[in-house]
């Protein structure tokens, strides 16, 4: 029976793992990385795997009927329609031991002090707990159908969107090695933490129903439950540039740190 369970959960995760998607996380550990002139290799692979695996288990509940109760994510049915609701909830918890897992061995890896790699653990773990996506999750939650103030939206975003993709910029920053000047790492993560609003922006504009180059939205289709977003606060046309501008803003970071 426990082996039975355990394929099932298998079956599940790799459906949620591998489907298409942008991959933004991965890739900012791997740029963050190359900037400060890493070249973990594998290792940092694995590092990136294992944020991508938080991410991919954050879609799994975050989709469920209690939480946004989506259909459809990534061009295809989420994980609780293809399968089932305590197979895809079970799965998700299952994503969380598989990233400590990935990450472990990423980490094993890589040429780095002790503390260094603890520094790395806790910046993962920290960006999905309770002061980060989980949090940002809660407040999303309690927000729904409601017209935040911008601060407060800010807010919603930051720890639901931006901390793991902030988390991806340092993590891949640290694994440079213990000697990552301490300046550009902080310059990654304001870059990371700053970029995570536009991000969203871009992210919560409406797709026209001809559209079909942006996998998992719904085409047409209003969510099942109203999200809180900037939209009605900045305006359709306005929300664009304001992105822009955010994102510009985010580099800026960088640029002054060199």
């Amino acid at each position: 029976m426990l082996q039975s369970w355990a394929e099932r959960g298998d079956a599940v995760i790799r459906y949620s793992l591998l489907g298409e998607g942008k991959r933004l996380r991965p890739t900012l550990v791997f740029a963050a990385h190359e900037a400060l002139g890493g070249t973990g290799g594998e290792g940092v692979a694995k590092l990136a795997a294992a944020v991508e695996v938080v991410h991919a288990y954050s879609l799994v509940h975050d989709d469920l009927p209690c939480m946004d109760d989506d259909d459809l994510r990534r061009g295809r049915p989420t994980a609780h329609r293809a399968f089932d609701v305590p197979r895809a909830t079970r799965a998700g918890y299952q994503m969380v031991a598989l990233a400590a897992r990935v990450l472990a061995h990423g980490l094993d890896g890589l040429p780095l002090s002790q503390g260094r790699k603890r520094e790395i653990a806790l910046e993962l773990f920290r960006a999905a707990g309770a002061g980060g996506m989980i949090g940002g999750q809660a407040l999303d939650l309690e927000a729904e159908a409601k017209t935040l103030p911008i601060d407060q939206l800010a807010e919603v975003h930051r720890r639901k969107t931006g901390a793991l993709i902030a988390a991806s910029c340092v993590i891949g920053g640290l694994a440079a090695g213990d000697d990552a000047p301490q300046g550009h790492v902080e310059a990654l993560r304001a870059y990371g933490q700053a970029i995570g609003l536009p991000f969203q922006i871009a992210d919560d504009l409406p797709v026209p129903t001809a559209q079909s180059d942006r996998p998992g939205k719904p085409r047409g289709k209003a969510p099942a439950r109203p999200k809180a977003t900037s939209l009605p606060l900045l305006g359709v046309g306005a929300a664009g540039p304001e992105a822009e501008r955010l994102a510009a803003e985010a580099v800026s970071h960088l640029r002054r740190a060199g």
